[in-house]
């Protein structure tokens, strides 16, 4: 089966199943995480007391982690709450937004990589090559790195941690399990508004509660929030700004049909 194809049987499953993804993630973008999974048409969940997190994981189809607005106790509820995933066979997937940026970042996410087993690793340029042990440049928690090396430093990743590693740029890369794919959808608009690399890991989380491969998981939610992106700014008035875009990218991923996927994905 084609990539494409695998995409949408992923897509189809998420309406479906409606799987339960338990977050773990930052307050600042937590509404819209929760909001987008609502929209794919999965459930979220968002129980961040570590005397419930490793209880509420036992009954998630996923776990998604995010480091957003970094604490040493959410880390440490982050790690027991995966490594409970683990022991049940639930599939992780981890943002570490900002790392490259401080020390406690690098740490904290390193602390995560190397403590639990992610079936995905979602980030930007600089957050990837960070994790990998590689310089980049960040400014707070954007990217400012070099995006040409990217399938490279993905592959590479991907290959050392025995997981899929999904970077997200002007063009996204996902690597992993022998394959590697370049998905060239998206709108420069997604980088204008906070939030979307926590919602395309959301949107991810959502794949794997359907049990698909990590790789299509990866690939399937980065489509779905590229081709979302390109739909919103084509819905727009000419006076229409970030804020309309913000809700009509929500309105997007909440309308998304196999036929558009096959209509407008741009897979390589």
């Amino acid at each position: 089966m084609e990539l494409p194809q695998e995409i949408v049987q992923t897509i189809t499953a998420v309406q479906a199943k409606r799987p339960l993804v338990h977050h773990l993630t930052n307050y600042v973008t937590a509404n819209d995480s929760a909001n987008i999974t609502l929209a794919f048409g999965a459930s979220p969940v968002m129980a961040a007391d570590p005397g419930e997190a490793t209880d509420m994981v036992a009954r998630a189809a996923a776990l998604v982690l995010n480091i957003g607005t970094l604490s040493a106790a959410a880390v440490d509820t982050m790690i027991a709450a995966a490594k409970r995933a683990g022991e049940l066979g639930i599939p992780v997937v981890f943002d570490p937004v900002g790392a490259g940026a401080t020390p406690a970042r690098t740490a904290a996410a390193g602390r995560i990589i190397g403590e639990t087993r992610l079936a995905v690793i979602r980030g930007n340029a600089a957050e990837i090559k960070a994790v990998a042990g590689l310089r980049a440049d960040i400014r707070g928690v954007d990217s400012a790195a070099d995006e040409s090396d990217g399938e490279t430093v993905a592959a590479g990743l991907a290959a050392k941690l025995g997981c899929v590693v999904a970077l997200t740029g002007q063009t996204d890369i996902v690597a992993g399990g022998g394959r590697v794919c370049r998905i060239a959808n998206g709108h420069p608009w997604l980088a204008r508004v906070t939030g979307t690399g926590c919602m395309a890991t959301s949107l991810i989380g959502c794949c794997l509660g359907t049990d698909a491969d990590p790789f299509v998981a990866a690939a399937a939610g980065l489509t779905v929030i590229g081709v979302a992106g390109e739909l919103a700014r084509q819905s727009l008035r000419p006076e229409d700004g970030i804020g309309t875009f913000r809700v009509r990218l929500f309105d997007a991923v909440f309308n998304m049909t196999p036929a558009l996927v096959l209509r407008y994905a741009k897979i390589s």
